[in-house]
């Protein structure tokens, strides 16, 4: 069904990958829970569609960081259970509010991200890695 796109060991700036990563997982946390987080888009709906970017740019990135189908399968549930927990957050904190809505975009901006790391987007996080390791040579 997917198949395989690179192994951590062929990453040259993995140490970079995953670092970038795990900001781009603080900066999900950080906008979920901020007390007024910024609007760039203004329609219907439009929330949704952040929430379901924001989830598949990180299952994307990880899902490229790590090819395994069982990483891949243990990463797109543990985003999964971050967006459902940081609806649980919001809900407690106050002054955000919890939407099982947000929840389903999450998990569907998993299942896109997920999809697009194993298709389009294959292989394209580790030909930037080449590229820049071969530039800096």
């Amino acid at each position: 069904m997917f198949r395989r796109v690179a192994s951590d060991s062929e990453f040259q700036w993995y140490g970079l990958w995953v670092s970038v990563g795990w900001a781009l997982v603080a900066l999900v946390i950080y906008l979920s829970l901020s007390f007024n987080p910024p609007s760039i888009l203004e329609f219907t709906f439009a929330d949704k569609l952040k929430h379901m970017f924001a989830y598949g740019v990180l299952m994307g990135w990880f899902g490229q960081l790590y090819s395994a189908r069982k990483s891949q399968l243990i990463w797109a549930l543990a985003f999964c259970l971050l967006g459902v927990t940081m609806e649980f957050a919001q809900g407690w904190g106050g002054h955000r509010f919890f939407d099982v809505v947000d929840m389903v975009a999450n998990s569907i901006g998993v299942l896109l991200g997920w999809w697009l790391s194993n298709k389009w987007l294959a292989g394209s996080l580790l030909r930037v890695d080449h590229a820049l390791s071969l530039r800096l040579r």
